[in-house]
């Protein structure tokens, strides 16, 4: 586990946030501007020294109150918002850069693993950064950060320079990592959709505060969250392809609360994917619906009920045994339905998207 407790003030601003966090995975700080995310990921990498707390990665003490492990003593990786590559080295040489760093005896990660991680195969020869697009200059930087043998790496809102084009382009790449590394990631986001895409564990902030940390789905899932305000409020779904129907085009993915059928996916039989169902794309029936051109109808239980504004409600709903989905209807529709917490109901999901 990692374990960080920090306590820092600013005029008009005070962290005091405290989270244990697994050792392996995507960890998403996740919260809106000046809720504190990047200023917990500089306590963690020990460029605050002023901050008071401590901090324990595995069973290693980085910081307490008789210790502090100075940053260039961190055995971690850091990918800032902006790729800061070395404009007079080619981009062989600034990924050596990182790779020198460290003793071959104890490199756990290879240049020639890194290039193909991140798709740098046609770019590793280039004279300079100069040319690069904003994608591929973020791409050698997180290369060159891993290059370093990190036991952990940070991530601070690594896409939000970049265009939509080059977030979508860079994405993949972001996911072959979290299947190849044995390493935690603690990624800085405030875009709900690279969160869901990417994450494990999500910890949500607020003011300076952690107000909520776990499994993504089960952190999303809640309805006393802010996350559950949002215009793209919903649930992550992974699901296994299991059908690929070639005449109408469309992948049958099962979980444990059903199947979804979504647009043809370009996915093995036996595959694991990840899908997002947002609140407001589930309707509620309370009875089998018959002759809908909705083919996603799944049976649920309503957990939970929560105004939303003046019109419209949330419900929590439970698929299977575990599985969760949000619906967004409106008020009107909660009292002609008679919906109530406990009733067994239909979900009727108008559109699923894959994120991965």
């Amino acid at each position: 586990m990692i374990h960080a407790r920090f306590d820092l003030a600013y005029p008009g601003f005070a962290l005091h946030a405290e989270v244990r966090l697994p050792a392996r995975g995507i960890i998403a700080l996740f919260g809106p501007s000046g809720s504190g995310k990047t200023t917990l990921l500089r306590c963690i990498a020990g460029l605050e020294r002023t901050a008071n707390g401590m901090l324990q990665v595995r069973d290693e003490v980085w910081q307490d109150g008789a210790n502090f492990l100075p940053v260039h003593r961190r055995p971690l990786g850091y990918v800032f918002q902006e790729a800061s590559l070395f404009p007079h080295l080619s981009v062989r040489q600034n990924l050596e850069y990182g790779l020198k760093r460290i003793p071959p005896e104890q490199r756990r990660v290879q240049l020639e693993q890194a290039v193909e991680w991140l798709g740098l195969d046609r770019l590793i020869e280039r004279d300079s950064p100069a040319g690069l697009s904003g994608g591929e200059r973020q791409r050698v930087a997180i290369a060159r950060a891993l290059l370093t043998s990190p036991r952990l790496l940070l991530m601070d809102e690594p896409l939000s320079a970049l265009d939509t084009a080059s977030k979508r382009d860079i994405l993949p790449y972001l996911e072959i990592l979290h299947g190849a590394l044995d390493i935690p990631v603690i990624y800085v986001s405030h875009a709900l959709d690279e969160v869901a895409r990417l994450a494990d564990q999500l910890v949500l902030m607020e003011q300076g505060r952690v107000i909520a940390s776990g499994a993504l789905g089960e952190v999303l899932g809640r309805l006393d969250l802010p996350t559950a305000h949002l215009d793209d409020a919903g649930a992550v779904i992974e699901a296994g392809v299991v059908v690929q129907d070639e005449a109408y085009h469309l992948t049958r993915l099962d979980f444990s609360g059903g199947s979804l059928w979504v647009s043809r996916v370009e996915r093995a039989i036996g595959s694991v994917v990840r899908a997002r169902v947002l609140a407001r794309d589930v309707s509620i029936a309370t009875a089998a619906p018959h002759g809908s051109s909705i083919s996603n109808i799944l049976e649920a239980r309503i957990a939970e009920i929560r105004d939303e504004g003046a019109d419209r409600v949330n419900l929590r709903l439970t698929i299977g045994e575990s599985q969760v989905l949000l619906s967004r209807i409106t008020r009107r529709s909660r009292d002609q339905l008679g919906l109530m917490p406990g009733m067994e109901v239909f979900a009727q999901v108008k559109s699923v998207a894959l994120i991965a």
